[in-house]
């Protein structure tokens, strides 16, 4: 078994162990229901639905759920649990396909781009600084120069904890007194990637949503000024989400991709919590490419999203 075999198997020994929880909750759940049965029928829909909404799949998922495993139980004359889940498995990956989501093995820069330059949102709390450091130590590892920028400057602890990261993946970090504007700290960023002929940029920005017409002003302001620099900046804006927070992790990416364009969105402590569904309700409700998860404290557990693997993971 060769490095990139093993490397594989440790990824989805994570994925499964992270998603424990989750899987204990809902899917263990889906499974009870389903024994003994011969037949879908309206006592299993109804049941099932309660346990997706119980997961925090949310409303409007689990009603396209139901609906597509419905038509297709009609359509293929089901008989048996076994086929069941494979239906429901394949539904799943179909609907999270609709939202352009690609699964990449690694993290991954678009072709022809550099540097490629990230700005990463979110609220403070959900894993935003931390899933910087990793993905700045991940980058690092495929030979990348990485540059961080410290633009959250609201608050202290954000660019201590940056700063923490920083020295963790042995990247640099650009980052100003407390108060000072976020956008000369995108700008003093972009500009020292360009001397130093950096790969990645991964700019942090203040997790504000009590005004959402400031934190829409203060983004638009920072892409002005990288753009100064580089035109066709910033190639994603990467929005964080905390998976335990169930659907207040869905009304954070409302009140998010209404101020700001979000391009991807990384959900947080999937290992933590029961409410791995989320993952499902966010992906389909907003159409935004889920990039990464979170499935443990490790550096390299940040993990880029595979539908596949992800909806494997839950059903095994």
């Amino acid at each position: 078994m060769g490095l990139f075999d093993i490397f594989k198997r440790e990824q989805k020994e994570d994925l499964n162990k992270g998603l424990e929880k989750t899987k204990q909750s809902l899917f263990s759940k889906i499974t009870k229901a389903i024994a003994g049965k011969s037949r879908v029928d309206d006592e299993f829909l109804d049941e099932l639905e309660q346990i997706l909404i119980s997961s925090d799949v949310g409303l409007d998922t689990t009603i396209k759920i139901i609906d597509r495993l419905n038509k297709r139980v009609s359509r293929d004359k089901y008989m048996g649990a076994d086929e069941l889940n494979a239906i429901m498995k394949d539904e799943i990956v179909q609907m999270l396909s609709e939202n352009n989501t690609v699964d990449y093995t690694d993290v991954v820069i678009p072709q022809n781009v550099k540097p490629y330059i990230m700005l990463i949102v979110g609220v403070n709390g959900v894993g935003k600084t931390t899933t910087i450091g990793k993905l700045a130590w991940q980058f690092k590892q495929q030979g990348k120069k990485v540059l961080l920028g410290a633009a959250d400057t609201f608050r202290a602890a954000a660019v201590d904890q940056l700063t923490i990261w920083s020295e963790r993946a042995e990247v640099p970090i650009v980052k100003h007194q407390m108060g000072a504007d976020p956008a000369a700290v995108a700008f003093d960023t972009v500009n020292a990637a360009k001397s130093q002929d950096a790969d990645v940029v991964l700019i942090d920005t203040a997790g504000r949503l009590h005004n959402k017409v400031n934190l829409m002003n203060e983004l638009s302001k920072i892409k002005r000024v990288i753009q100064k620099v580089y035109p066709d900046a910033p190639h994603d804006v990467m929005l964080v989400l905390d998976a335990s927070t169930g659907q207040n992790a869905l009304e954070q990416a409302k009140q998010f991709t209404a101020a700001t364009d979000v391009t991807c969105i990384a959900l947080t402590k999937l290992d933590g919590t029961a409410k791995g569904g989320v993952v499902l309700g966010i992906a389909d409700q907003f159409k935004i490419p889920v990039r990464y998860i979170g499935v443990g404290e490790k550096m390299h557990q940040l993990q880029v999203f595979n539908k596949k693997a992800f909806v494997d993971a839950l059903f095994e």
